[in-house]
């Protein structure tokens, strides 16, 4: 039977099975497809809309009404007329079905929010944070009549995030909160509370035009405490006491708690926090730098639903704080990046005692420069059945048998992230146990210049070895290798990969990208830095990775035109291309994929000598409205073009 043929219903069935990406090619087959496509990506809840402020949008708003789009975000908003048009055609359109709403950081005037608001009857998420234009009057929803209206369209609201609103006062707090009597999540981050002047004197009159008071947030978790479940208050000074003012409301049970970047808060009121929610399943405390081992001691025996733990940026964590992490059953994502002192030998003690029961799904600890293979290793053994994101970026001492055990073990990875680890080299990735001889030869490379004290040449360098004098890869004979050498696993068995950075791993080459990196399913890819890849790699990654979304060569000195001439019909899906200093690109590469990646949202081409300002003025003539171009030629001048 011919697809075309098949009930859309059956098609729908049939995508559902795909990832999103392979669901958009599919929609292209034909017309019965099409609508099968969007009728599967419809019923995702994470498909996002992102529509310009632009006349080209118009068309596609009224497209989108076709699909039902529940979801969408509206940029470069401001007080002009082809804001206000694009802010009509949405509440006309798309308005009646929207759940959610993002307006982020947009110049939105206050009467074409109040139209739009009004056109979205079943919002259950609004996203207003960045928009201070909106509340720089002080008169949001001051009028009865529009307030009411308000109450009626946001009775469903259960997410608010007001992040970064600089204007936010008591009054316009009120008025936006007194509209949404079943939120749940409410985001304050970055926003200015005032956490001990008292401006009321005891009064209960809480309607301030000019601050925003933590009296008046902590009257609002009174009155709600028994529906609020989130609260982000990242980045603002709230106290040690005010704190505990705040985790001992009434009947007050959070499930989410986010402070990133309060750099008051201490041990003692992390303790306050365990002792009076103890039923967080999220919880970030990225940049609380007073925070020690025993803040960390602390959550892990007094928190034992925690599913979500951020402890990114604290430099005062050691590994004696990781002791307790056993007894967090049910956490499934640990973030500990940027704590100088961990080595995780703690994490591996802990996680190789937790038998039986859901382990992590993602571990960060990217910029702990005292990570070792051992514990890679062994990290590795034990997460072998969960983990699927990775990050090890700049863990600088890692080397070739962390990167075996990883292919090893963690064959569920589909984010692994091996940026500045720069004693990667083929051999691990290939899978190959490295010659003795080769080993000796980069220790001998790596120590430097030897001193001679033979009379006559006291003090001075002995040159080095004619095959260590020229700095050029080392080739790999696999052939020779094959029963020679212990086989390993190869990055290539990690098949569900869809993303890999392997930034500034300098000692790479063609002998193992060229060969290993093949996975069908990764859309995101960053060699930059890489400087001894060539075209070989280009063409064998273009070949075997076709779903590739976002693709970073920057500062690959040895790819040229040939490269990308050859390859750019099996990049079809690429969406940003990030190129900066490949100075031997021409006019050749941007045709090639001006001519055949017409989903390409970003060309980065910074530092490209090889191309004029010229041949990006002809490239931009051919390209669709959406598309951003960033170049800086060797002169010093600087070009940013949004079409």
């Amino acid at each position: 039977m011919e697809p075309r043929e098949l009930p859309v219903e059956v098609i729908t069935h049939i995508l559902n099975f795909l990832p999103i990406p392979d669901r958009k090619e599919a929609s292209l087959v034909s017309r019965s497809w099409y609508f099968a496509a969007w009728d599967s990506l419809r019923q995702e809840e994470s498909i996002f809309y992102n529509i310009p402020a632009t006349s080209a949008s118009l068309g596609t708003i009224k497209s989108l009404s076709q699909r039902q789009v529940c979801s969408i975000q509206i940029t470069n908003l401001d007080s002009s007329s082809i804001s206000r048009e694009v802010i009509k055609y949405v509440a006309s359109y798309l308005g009646p079905h929207l759940r959610l709403l993002c307006l982020q950081g947009s110049s939105i005037t206050e009467a074409s929010f109040e139209e739009l608001l009004l056109a979205c009857p079943c919002l259950t998420a609004l996203d207003l944070s960045g928009c201070n234009s909106l509340f720089m009057p002080g008169t949001l929803l001051s009028k009865k009549e529009t307030f009411l209206q308000a109450q009626k369209v946001l009775a469903n609201l259960q997410d608010l995030n007001l992040s970064g609103v600089r204007y936010l006062s008591d009054l316009t707090f009120n008025r936006l909160t007194g509209c949404t009597p079943k939120l749940a999540s409410l985001a304050l981050a970055r926003c200015h509370i005032t956490f001990e002047f008292d401006s009321y004197h005891g009064s209960r009159n809480y309607n301030s035009s000019a601050l925003l008071s933590f009296r008046n947030l902590l009257r609002f978790l009174t009155e709600r405490a028994s529906s609020m479940k989130a609260l982000d208050l990242s980045g603002t000074s709230i106290s040690i006491q005010a704190m505990k003012s705040l985790v001992q409301v009434e009947n007050l049970c959070l499930q989410e708690m986010v402070l990133q970047g309060c750099r008051d808060l201490s041990n003692e009121a992390i303790g306050t926090l365990c002792q009076h929610q103890p039923r967080l399943a999220t919880l970030d405390l990225s940049g609380c730098s007073e925070l020690t081992d025993r803040a960390i001691l602390t959550l892990c025996s007094q928190l034992p639903a925690l599913q979500c733990l951020r402890l990114g940026k604290l430099p005062r964590v050691t590994d004696a704080g990781f002791q307790g992490v056993s007894h967090l059953r049910r956490l499934q994502r640990l973030n500990v990046s940027e704590c100088s002192l961990v080595s995780s030998s703690e994490l591996v003690k802990a996680l190789g005692a937790i038998e039986g029961l859901p382990k992590l799904v993602s571990l960060n600890v990217a910029f702990c420069t005292l990570l070792k293979d051992s514990s890679v290793i062994s990290l590795a053994s034990a997460l072998s059945r969960s983990l699927q994101v990775l990050d090890l970026s700049s863990c600088v001492s890692l080397t070739d048998r962390s990167i075996q055990a990883i292919s090893t073990h963690l064959l569920n990875l589909t984010v692994l992230r091996l940026a500045w680890c720069k004693e990667l080299t083929d051999w691990g990735l290939l899978g190959v146990e490295q010659p003795k001889e080769a080993r000796d030869r980069s220790r001998e490379k790596d120590a430097g210049p030897k001193f001679s004290r033979n009379f006559g040449n006291m003090g001075f360098f002995l040159p080095p070895p004619q095959d260590l004098a020229q700095d050029t890869p080392i080739s790999i004979d696999l052939t020779k290798q094959e029963g020679q050498q212990k086989q390993r696993a190869s990055l290539n068995t990690l098949t569900r990969l869809q993303e890999l950075d392997l930034t500034a791993c300098g000692k790479l080459t063609d002998t193992s990208i060229a060969k290993v990196i093949s996975f069908p399913e990764l859309r995101r890819l960053s060699l930059s830095l890489v400087p001894n890849i060539t075209d070989t790699s280009l063409i064998s990654i273009a070949r075997n990775c076709r779903s590739l979304e976002h693709l970073s060569l920057s500062h690959c000195v040895n790819l040229t035109d040939r490269g990308f001439v050859e390859t750019a019909s099996n990049l079809r899906r690429l969406q940003h291309l990030i190129l900066p200093g490949c100075n031997q690109l021409s006019a050749l590469t941007l045709k090639a994929v001006g001519r055949e990646c017409r989903q390409l949202k970003c060309l980065d081409i910074s530092m490209c000598s090889g191309i004029s300002i010229s041949d990006v003025e002809l490239f931009q003539s051919h390209l669709p409205l959406q598309m951003s171009i960033h170049s800086r030629f060797v002169g010093g001048a600087d070009l940013s073009v949004t079409l």
